[in-house]
Protein backbone atom coordinates (compact mmCIF):
# COMPACT_ATOMS: atom_id res chain seq x y z
CA UNK A 1 0.00 0.00 0.00
CA UNK A 2 1.50 3.23 -0.64
CA UNK A 3 1.23 5.87 2.45
CA UNK A 4 1.63 9.85 2.07
CA UNK A 5 2.59 10.20 5.78
CA UNK A 6 2.39 14.22 6.74
CA UNK A 7 4.82 15.79 9.73
CA UNK A 8 3.99 19.42 10.69
CA UNK A 9 7.15 19.54 12.08
CA UNK A 10 10.86 19.36 10.44
CA UNK A 11 13.20 16.24 9.94
CA UNK A 12 15.23 16.41 11.31
CA UNK A 13 15.32 18.15 14.83
CA UNK A 14 15.45 17.51 18.37
CA UNK A 15 11.93 17.16 19.05
CA UNK A 16 10.36 13.86 20.29
CA UNK A 17 7.85 14.45 17.38
CA UNK A 18 10.76 13.79 14.66
CA UNK A 19 11.43 10.28 16.26
CA UNK A 20 7.90 9.15 16.32
CA UNK A 21 7.04 9.95 12.52
CA UNK A 22 10.52 8.28 11.71
CA UNK A 23 9.92 5.26 13.45
CA UNK A 24 6.62 5.09 12.17
CA UNK A 25 7.36 5.10 8.52
CA UNK A 26 10.50 2.87 9.23
CA UNK A 27 7.84 0.54 10.31
CA UNK A 28 5.50 0.64 8.16
CA UNK A 29 7.98 0.21 5.51
CA UNK A 30 9.36 -2.87 7.20
CA UNK A 31 5.75 -4.01 7.49
CA UNK A 32 5.81 -3.79 3.35
CA UNK A 33 4.03 -0.60 2.66
CA UNK A 34 5.53 2.14 0.34
CA UNK A 35 5.81 5.08 3.02
CA UNK A 36 6.63 8.75 2.24
CA UNK A 37 7.34 11.09 4.60
CA UNK A 38 6.49 14.84 3.75
CA UNK A 39 8.09 17.10 6.36
CA UNK A 40 9.28 20.45 6.62
CA UNK A 41 13.22 20.73 6.30
CA UNK A 42 15.11 20.47 9.38
CA UNK A 43 18.31 23.19 10.57
CA UNK A 44 18.78 21.87 13.83
CA UNK A 45 21.93 19.56 12.61
CA UNK A 46 23.08 18.42 9.05
CA UNK A 47 23.37 15.01 9.84
CA UNK A 48 21.90 12.37 7.32
CA UNK A 49 18.23 11.58 8.69
CA UNK A 50 18.59 8.10 8.89
CA UNK A 51 21.93 7.89 10.61
CA UNK A 52 20.58 10.56 13.23
CA UNK A 53 17.66 8.78 13.62
CA UNK A 54 18.83 5.03 13.20
CA UNK A 55 15.87 3.90 11.33
CA UNK A 56 16.39 0.93 9.15
CA UNK A 57 14.92 1.60 5.89
CA UNK A 58 15.64 4.73 3.61
CA UNK A 59 11.88 5.47 2.96
CA UNK A 60 11.49 8.47 0.17
CA UNK A 61 11.40 12.00 2.91
CA UNK A 62 10.54 14.82 1.36
CA UNK A 63 11.21 17.99 2.22
CA UNK A 64 8.70 20.88 2.26
CA UNK A 65 9.25 24.30 4.25
CA UNK A 66 6.40 26.51 4.82
CA UNK A 67 6.76 30.48 3.57
CA UNK A 68 6.65 31.10 7.65
CA UNK A 69 5.13 29.46 10.90
CA UNK A 70 1.62 31.66 10.65
CA UNK A 71 -1.80 29.60 9.92
CA UNK A 72 -1.51 31.25 6.31
CA UNK A 73 2.00 29.91 6.12
CA UNK A 74 1.24 26.56 7.28
CA UNK A 75 -2.04 26.62 4.66
CA UNK A 76 0.24 27.67 1.69
CA UNK A 77 2.29 24.52 2.73
CA UNK A 78 -0.68 22.54 2.27
CA UNK A 79 -1.30 23.35 -0.55
CA UNK A 80 2.41 22.68 -2.36
CA UNK A 81 2.32 19.18 -0.67
CA UNK A 82 -0.70 18.69 -2.33
CA UNK A 83 0.42 19.68 -5.40
CA UNK A 84 3.17 17.19 -4.64
CA UNK A 85 0.44 14.27 -4.03
CA UNK A 86 -1.72 15.38 -7.11
CA UNK A 87 1.61 15.16 -9.42
CA UNK A 88 3.06 11.49 -7.54
CA UNK A 89 1.53 8.45 -8.18
CA UNK A 90 -1.41 9.07 -6.13
CA UNK A 91 -1.56 7.18 -2.36
CA UNK A 92 -3.70 4.05 -1.37
CA UNK A 93 -4.14 6.38 2.43
CA UNK A 94 -2.90 9.39 3.87
CA UNK A 95 -1.50 9.43 7.23
CA UNK A 96 -1.45 13.16 8.95
CA UNK A 97 -0.41 14.72 12.24
CA UNK A 98 -0.41 17.56 10.07
CA UNK A 99 -3.56 19.13 10.83
CA UNK A 100 -2.86 21.78 7.77
CA UNK A 101 -1.76 19.76 5.58
CA UNK A 102 -4.40 17.44 6.15
CA UNK A 103 -7.01 19.65 5.71
CA UNK A 104 -5.60 20.52 1.98
CA UNK A 105 -5.10 16.64 1.11
CA UNK A 106 -8.06 15.14 2.74
CA UNK A 107 -10.42 14.73 -0.78
CA UNK A 108 -7.26 13.01 -2.56
CA UNK A 109 -7.52 9.39 -0.40
CA UNK A 110 -8.88 8.21 2.72
CA UNK A 111 -7.02 9.09 5.59
CA UNK A 112 -5.95 8.56 9.21
CA UNK A 113 -5.74 11.63 11.33
CA UNK A 114 -3.16 10.98 14.59
CA UNK A 115 -3.61 13.30 17.36
CA UNK A 116 -1.62 13.50 21.20
CA UNK A 117 -3.67 15.98 22.67
CA UNK A 118 -6.70 18.17 22.20
CA UNK A 119 -5.59 21.37 19.64
CA UNK A 120 -6.15 24.50 20.62
CA UNK A 121 -4.50 26.32 18.60
CA UNK A 122 -6.19 25.76 14.60
CA UNK A 123 -8.50 27.79 13.48
CA UNK A 124 -11.90 27.40 14.23
CA UNK A 125 -13.53 24.28 12.86
CA UNK A 126 -10.26 22.88 11.31
CA UNK A 127 -10.44 19.70 13.79
CA UNK A 128 -13.87 19.24 13.85
CA UNK A 129 -13.90 19.29 9.53
CA UNK A 130 -11.21 16.44 9.55
CA UNK A 131 -13.40 14.46 12.50
CA UNK A 132 -16.60 15.11 10.00
CA UNK A 133 -15.39 14.48 6.88
CA UNK A 134 -16.31 11.71 4.52
CA UNK A 135 -12.84 10.30 3.83
CA UNK A 136 -11.54 9.87 7.40
CA UNK A 137 -11.00 6.36 8.06
CA UNK A 138 -9.45 6.46 11.81
CA UNK A 139 -8.34 8.72 14.55
CA UNK A 140 -5.36 7.60 16.72
CA UNK A 141 -4.44 8.67 19.91
CA UNK A 142 -1.80 7.73 21.93
CA UNK A 143 -3.22 7.12 25.60
CA UNK A 144 -7.31 6.44 26.57
CA UNK A 145 -7.52 9.55 28.33
CA UNK A 146 -7.39 11.37 25.30
CA UNK A 147 -9.32 8.98 23.50
CA UNK A 148 -12.37 9.74 26.19
CA UNK A 149 -11.39 13.94 25.67
CA UNK A 150 -11.41 14.07 22.62
CA UNK A 151 -14.63 12.15 22.17
CA UNK A 152 -16.38 14.63 24.80
CA UNK A 153 -15.22 17.66 22.24
CA UNK A 154 -17.23 16.65 19.67
CA UNK A 155 -19.86 14.50 21.02
CA UNK A 156 -22.15 16.22 18.78
CA UNK A 157 -20.51 14.77 15.81
CA UNK A 158 -21.57 10.86 17.23
CA UNK A 159 -19.13 8.18 17.96
CA UNK A 160 -15.73 8.95 16.32
CA UNK A 161 -13.56 5.63 14.73
CA UNK A 162 -11.22 6.29 17.54
CA UNK A 163 -8.00 3.70 17.59
CA UNK A 164 -5.80 3.61 21.00
CA UNK A 165 -2.35 2.84 20.46
CA UNK A 166 0.46 4.06 23.02
CA UNK A 167 3.44 5.77 21.57
CA UNK A 168 6.47 2.54 21.44
CA UNK A 169 9.85 1.27 21.24
CA UNK A 170 12.32 -0.94 18.61
CA UNK A 171 13.76 -3.41 20.42
CA UNK A 172 17.34 -3.52 20.80
CA UNK A 173 19.64 -4.39 18.16
CA UNK A 174 22.03 -6.72 19.55
CA UNK A 175 24.82 -4.97 17.73
CA UNK A 176 28.37 -4.94 18.50
CA UNK A 177 29.24 -1.65 17.02
CA UNK A 178 27.14 0.45 19.06
CA UNK A 179 29.28 3.01 20.78
CA UNK A 180 29.32 2.48 24.38
CA UNK A 181 29.51 6.31 26.13
CA UNK A 182 31.92 6.67 28.95
CA UNK A 183 29.85 7.76 31.94
CA UNK A 184 31.58 10.12 34.34
CA UNK A 185 30.99 10.25 37.86
CA UNK A 186 32.03 6.88 40.62
CA UNK A 187 32.95 3.61 39.24
CA UNK A 188 30.98 1.63 42.37
CA UNK A 189 28.46 4.14 42.54
CA UNK A 190 24.65 2.63 41.72
CA UNK A 191 24.08 4.76 37.98
CA UNK A 192 20.59 6.16 37.85
CA UNK A 193 19.22 7.21 34.56
CA UNK A 194 17.07 9.43 33.04
CA UNK A 195 16.61 10.06 29.43
CA UNK A 196 14.16 13.13 27.82
CA UNK A 197 13.55 16.53 27.70
CA UNK A 198 14.09 18.69 30.49
CA UNK A 199 10.91 20.48 30.23
CA UNK A 200 9.08 21.66 32.97
CA UNK A 201 6.82 19.07 34.18
CA UNK A 202 9.35 16.53 33.51
CA UNK A 203 9.65 15.74 37.40
CA UNK A 204 13.49 17.21 36.71
CA UNK A 205 13.23 18.89 40.19
CA UNK A 206 12.55 15.63 41.50
CA UNK A 207 15.66 13.93 40.33
CA UNK A 208 17.69 16.98 42.07
CA UNK A 209 16.30 16.21 45.05
CA UNK A 210 17.02 13.01 44.90
CA UNK A 211 20.53 13.50 44.21
CA UNK A 212 20.59 15.72 47.75
CA UNK A 213 18.94 12.84 49.53
CA UNK A 214 20.79 10.13 48.36
CA UNK A 215 24.82 11.47 47.85
CA UNK A 216 25.90 7.97 47.63
CA UNK A 217 24.20 7.34 43.76
CA UNK A 218 25.21 9.41 40.82
CA UNK A 219 22.58 10.32 38.46
CA UNK A 220 22.65 10.70 34.73
CA UNK A 221 20.37 13.37 32.75
CA UNK A 222 20.27 12.30 29.24
CA UNK A 223 18.61 15.12 26.78
CA UNK A 224 17.51 18.67 26.70
CA UNK A 225 18.27 21.79 24.54
CA UNK A 226 21.64 23.90 25.57
CA UNK A 227 19.05 26.83 27.27
CA UNK A 228 17.51 24.05 29.15
CA UNK A 229 20.05 21.91 30.47
CA UNK A 230 22.16 25.55 30.98
CA UNK A 231 18.50 26.34 33.07
CA UNK A 232 18.82 23.10 35.30
CA UNK A 233 22.44 22.30 35.65
CA UNK A 234 23.83 25.80 36.79
CA UNK A 235 22.80 26.24 39.73
CA UNK A 236 22.59 22.37 40.61
CA UNK A 237 24.65 22.38 44.52
CA UNK A 238 25.09 18.15 43.92
CA UNK A 239 28.02 16.82 42.71
CA UNK A 240 26.63 13.72 41.91
CA UNK A 241 24.27 14.72 39.09
CA UNK A 242 25.54 14.74 35.30
CA UNK A 243 24.04 16.27 32.50
CA UNK A 244 24.52 14.78 29.23
CA UNK A 245 22.46 17.30 27.17
CA UNK A 246 21.14 15.81 23.82
CA UNK A 247 22.34 12.77 21.58
CA UNK A 248 21.18 11.42 18.60
CA UNK A 249 17.92 8.99 18.80
CA UNK A 250 20.48 6.68 16.93
CA UNK A 251 22.86 6.72 20.05
CA UNK A 252 20.33 6.43 22.75
CA UNK A 253 20.57 2.63 22.97
CA UNK A 254 24.10 2.98 24.45
CA UNK A 255 23.11 4.64 27.31
CA UNK A 256 19.92 2.47 28.84
CA UNK A 257 22.24 -0.28 29.47
CA UNK A 258 24.73 1.27 31.19
CA UNK A 259 21.97 2.55 34.41
CA UNK A 260 20.87 0.01 37.06
CA UNK A 261 17.66 2.20 37.60
CA UNK A 262 15.62 4.22 35.02
CA UNK A 263 13.23 7.22 35.99
CA UNK A 264 9.91 8.78 34.75
CA UNK A 265 9.46 11.68 37.38
CA UNK A 266 6.41 12.95 35.07
CA UNK A 267 4.20 15.78 37.07
CA UNK A 268 0.64 15.87 36.34
CA UNK A 269 0.90 19.03 34.53
CA UNK A 270 4.30 18.40 31.37
CA UNK A 271 4.65 21.32 29.02
CA UNK A 272 5.95 21.21 25.72
CA UNK A 273 9.00 23.01 24.10
CA UNK A 274 8.58 26.73 25.30
CA UNK A 275 5.43 25.92 27.86
CA UNK A 276 3.72 26.16 24.51
CA UNK A 277 1.16 23.18 25.79
CA UNK A 278 0.23 21.35 28.66
CA UNK A 279 -0.13 17.56 27.58
CA UNK A 280 0.41 15.80 31.42
CA UNK A 281 -3.33 14.18 31.56
CA UNK A 282 -2.53 12.60 27.84
CA UNK A 283 1.01 11.95 27.89
CA UNK A 284 2.95 8.73 26.49
CA UNK A 285 6.29 9.05 27.17
CA UNK A 286 8.08 7.58 23.96
CA UNK A 287 11.16 6.89 26.74
CA UNK A 288 9.08 5.08 29.19
CA UNK A 289 9.13 2.33 26.39
CA UNK A 290 12.36 2.67 25.63
CA UNK A 291 12.69 1.94 29.27
CA UNK A 292 11.04 -1.36 28.90
CA UNK A 293 12.60 -2.55 25.92
CA UNK A 294 15.80 -2.42 27.66
CA UNK A 295 14.78 -4.54 30.22
CA UNK A 296 15.44 -1.66 33.38
CA UNK A 297 13.80 -1.36 36.52
CA UNK A 298 11.27 1.52 36.29
CA UNK A 299 10.41 4.28 39.11
CA UNK A 300 8.08 6.29 38.07
CA UNK A 301 5.26 8.58 39.15
CA UNK A 302 1.96 7.28 40.33
CA UNK A 303 -0.39 9.13 37.56
CA UNK A 304 -3.73 7.73 35.37
CA UNK A 305 -1.90 8.28 32.50
CA UNK A 306 0.82 6.46 33.52
CA UNK A 307 -0.78 3.31 35.08
CA UNK A 308 -2.24 2.82 31.30
CA UNK A 309 0.82 1.24 30.94
CA UNK A 310 2.21 0.74 34.55
CA UNK A 311 1.60 -1.60 37.24
CA UNK A 312 3.07 -0.95 40.70
CA UNK A 313 5.42 -3.96 41.74
CA UNK A 314 4.48 -5.90 38.20
CA UNK A 315 6.46 -3.81 35.45
CA UNK A 316 8.21 -0.99 37.65
CA UNK A 317 7.77 0.61 41.09
CA UNK A 318 4.67 3.89 40.65
CA UNK A 319 5.00 6.78 44.05
CA UNK A 320 3.59 9.92 44.17
CA UNK A 321 4.81 12.59 41.85
CA UNK A 322 4.98 14.93 44.85
CA UNK A 323 6.83 13.09 47.45
CA UNK A 324 10.42 12.89 47.40
CA UNK A 325 11.08 10.56 50.38
CA UNK A 326 8.66 7.65 48.80
CA UNK A 327 11.09 8.51 45.88
CA UNK A 328 14.32 7.60 47.97
CA UNK A 329 12.64 4.53 49.74
CA UNK A 330 12.05 3.15 46.43
CA UNK A 331 15.16 3.77 44.87
CA UNK A 332 16.70 2.63 47.70
CA UNK A 333 14.92 -0.40 47.62
CA UNK A 334 15.42 -0.48 43.40
CA UNK A 335 19.32 -0.41 44.21
CA UNK A 336 19.47 -3.17 47.39
CA UNK A 337 17.20 -5.36 45.63
CA UNK A 338 18.70 -6.96 42.57
CA UNK A 339 16.22 -9.88 42.20
CA UNK A 340 13.95 -7.23 42.49
CA UNK A 341 15.08 -5.02 39.86
CA UNK A 342 15.55 -8.48 37.63
CA UNK A 343 11.96 -9.47 37.73
CA UNK A 344 10.57 -5.84 37.09
CA UNK A 345 12.79 -5.31 33.98
CA UNK A 346 11.83 -8.91 32.76
CA UNK A 347 8.03 -8.32 33.03
CA UNK A 348 8.59 -4.97 31.52
CA UNK A 349 10.20 -6.24 28.39
CA UNK A 350 8.13 -8.96 28.05
CA UNK A 351 5.38 -6.23 27.78
CA UNK A 352 6.83 -4.28 25.81
CA UNK A 353 7.50 -7.33 23.07
CA UNK A 354 3.74 -7.94 23.26
CA UNK A 355 2.22 -4.75 23.09
CA UNK A 356 5.08 -1.29 22.35
CA UNK A 357 6.79 -2.15 19.08
CA UNK A 358 6.80 0.14 16.57
CA UNK A 359 5.81 -2.10 14.11
CA UNK A 360 2.95 -3.72 16.35
CA UNK A 361 1.79 -0.06 16.18
CA UNK A 362 2.25 0.20 12.37
CA UNK A 363 -0.23 -2.96 11.96
CA UNK A 364 -2.47 -1.69 14.62
CA UNK A 365 -3.16 1.64 13.44
CA UNK A 366 -3.70 0.19 9.72
CA UNK A 367 -5.86 -2.89 10.91
CA UNK A 368 -9.62 -3.04 9.75
CA UNK A 369 -9.19 0.14 7.48
CA UNK A 370 -10.60 -2.01 4.28
CA UNK A 371 -7.64 -0.80 2.46
CA UNK A 372 -5.45 -2.95 0.29
CA UNK A 373 -2.98 -4.87 2.37
CA UNK A 374 -4.06 -4.01 5.31
CA UNK A 375 -5.83 -7.19 6.94
CA UNK A 376 -7.25 -7.01 10.41
CA UNK A 377 -5.12 -7.39 13.54
CA UNK A 378 -7.48 -7.23 16.41
CA UNK A 379 -8.01 -5.00 19.16
CA UNK A 380 -5.56 -2.87 21.58
CA UNK A 381 -4.97 -3.05 24.93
Amino acid sequence: MRIAYLHGGSIPSFFANGVHVMRMCDAFTDAGHDATLYSLPGSYTDDDPYTYYGVRHRFPIRLIPAPDYTPAGYRKRGEDVRELLTGDVAPDLIYARDPYTLTATADLAPFVYEVHQLRRDLPAGTEQALLSHPRLAQVVVVTHALAHDLQEAYEHLGALPIRVAPDCADPPDPDPAVDIPGLPGRPDAPKIGYVGHLYDGRGIDLILDLAGRLPGYDFHLVGGTTEDRARWEDPCPHPNVYFHGHRPPSALRGYFPLFDVVLAPHQPKVYTWGRLDEIGRWTSPMKLFEYMAHGRAILASDLPVLREVLQDRVNCLLRPSDAPQAWADALTELVTDQTLRRTLGDEARRQFLEHYTWRRRADLVLADLGLPDTPGTGGTR
